[in-house]
Order: C-alpha cells, then structure tokens, then sequence
C-alpha cells in the first residue's frame, strides 16, 4: 500500500518467508521472471538434493511432489538476481500453501482434503500460476525500497512513520505463525541455519526467539520498541485479545507521543472449514489500530 502511494519502504521481517515475499514485490522494482526463467525452473537437476524427500516422506506431500520441491530448490539457486530468486521462492511458497489442505503445517497427512481444485492441481500448475500473479504485481513507484530480514531492535533506521505488527501474546490461543507455516520457513532457506525438532510429528522448527511471546518480557518489548522509534509516527495493529491491553498500549504510546488515536476493527478468527465453530463468540475479537504522533 505505502509503495503504492510513491512512499519510500523499508519492509523488515524476522521470518525468511516473509522477506522473500516483500523482496520479490516491495524491494524489487522491474525484475520479473522470464519464460526462459522458468523453463530454467522446471529444468530436471542432477545436483538437486535429497533433504525434503528424506525428511517429509508421508508429512504433507507426495513423493512426487517432494521430488519436484527438491528439483525447483536447486534450479532457483541457478538464478543470478536476488529478485528473481526472492520472486521464484515466494511463488514456490504460494504453491506449497495452495497444494496443502488449510494452507497449514500443524497436522500430517491430508485428512482436511475436501476435493477443492487447489489441491487437485499439480504443485507444477500451481508454481505457474504463482509466477503470473507476482510477476504481475511487480511494480516500479520511483524510489529506492528495501526488505531486511532482521531482528527489529537491530534497525538503524528512521523513517517518518513506522508500521508496526508485532506477535500478539495472548493466553487465550495459539499465533504462533512458525508452528503454522514452519515448512515454508525452511522451504526458504532449504533448511540451513535452523533448526528442525525431529521428534514432533510434524518436523516443525524450534521457535525464533521473541519478547513478544512471553508474558514477563513483553510490556518492555513495547517499552524498548516504541522509544527506539519515538522520533517517527508510529501505527500499531494490535488485538483485544492480547497483552498489553488496548488502556496499556495507550499509556506507554502517550509517554512519547503527543497524540494518541485508536481505530477499532471488529475481526473474527477461523478456518473455513471450521464449521463447528461458526457462531462462536470466542473468535471474535476487536483489532486494534494505534496511531500516536
């Protein structure tokens, strides 16, 4: 949206998921991949490895499947632009999800599999679809962006207004977006630098450390992030849900900013498929916009 308004971006996020997705669509100003890119994609390898046929045999895809992964991995290192390579494993993702009932990486097997035509599509057929619609969003606004993959406490950065979306912790459910989406995390980086619990069923990653998502270290997690940002506008997505609560949030905003805005959003959270939460009050929460400056 900001670089759509001509504003220059700098996008951070401490999953490598994530910085490739705003690397291919935010940083990336006028790369795009090719037909001979992706022909190059979907090239057999014979240097192509053999981790995720070896580790997720019988987890979330078939073996074909697992050996197209692999196959497309190796060739996305064949790609010179770091764009390019940003565009090819985001798109890579966006398959993975799409193949997958729920789009998630909490369960094994595919007991969620309702027919829909996502999941009858090839991993292939959905690469490609992927591809299109990212190489259509890829747009130059005139300015010089940039994505980090970074802890947000290291940013030496000062921007006139920060947007902040930081875990909500919260007692009351799970958000833990790495237990859901682990296998892309890994995908990303084709496991190195992390590390994999073998013992869970699922083959998830030990969880990135974040005060964010702990009880005692979060009100100075705030604390810490909002000062380190006083000299710009700050917006914060937040949830009624969560700790700090909306009054707190307020308070520690108020003690570096002169003006203090709340928006109230109402959401509910749940699966389409959850029928048998449809109509339940616990999902529905308030989302919070702070505005402070």
């Amino acid at each position: 949206m900001f670089k759509g308004q001509g504003k220059t971006v700098i996008a951070n996020d401490f999953l490598k998921y994530s910085y490739h997705m705003v690397n291919a669509l935010v940083a990336n100003a006028d790369e795009r991949l090719s037909e001979d890119d992706v022909m190059l994609l979907l090239e057999p390898n014979a240097h192509r490895g053999n981790f995720i046929q070896q580790t997720f045999e019988n987890i979330y895809y078939s073996d074909e499947d697992n050996f197209f992964l692999e196959n497309t991995v190796a060739n996305i290192q064949q790609l010179a632009s770091p764009y390019k390579r940003s565009l090819a494993i985001s798109a890579l993702n966006r398959a993975c999800i799409k193949r997958r009932p729920r789009g998630v990486f909490t369960y094994v097997g595919h007991r969620y599999d309702d027919g829909r035509k996502d999941l009858q599509l090839s991993l292939r057929d959905q690469l490609l679809a992927a591809i299109k619609l990212l190489n259509d969003a890829v747009f130059d606004n005139g300015q010089k962006n940039l994505a980090l993959n970074q802890d947000v406490f290291s940013l030496d950065v000062s921007p006139d207004l920060v947007y902040l979306d930081p875990p909500y912790y919260t007692p009351l459910s799970d958000n833990d977006y790495l237990r859901r989406y682990h296998f892309l995390e890994g995908l990303s980086c084709y496991w190195q630098g992390v590390e994999i619990l073998h013992q869970t069923k699922t083959k998830k990653l030990r969880k990135y450390y974040t005060p964010f998502d702990s009880r005692t270290q979060v009100y100075g997690a705030f604390e810490q992030l909002f000062r380190q940002f006083s000299n710009s506008i700050l917006v914060v997505s937040y949830s009624s849900n969560s700790l700090p609560k909306r009054e707190e949030l307020t308070e520690m905003l108020k003690s570096i900013k002169n003006t203090v805005e709340v928006h109230d959003i109402e959401h509910r959270y749940s699966f389409g498929t959850h029928s048998h939460k449809v109509g339940n009050q616990n999902n529905a929460v308030q989302e919070y916009l702070f505005v402070a400056y």
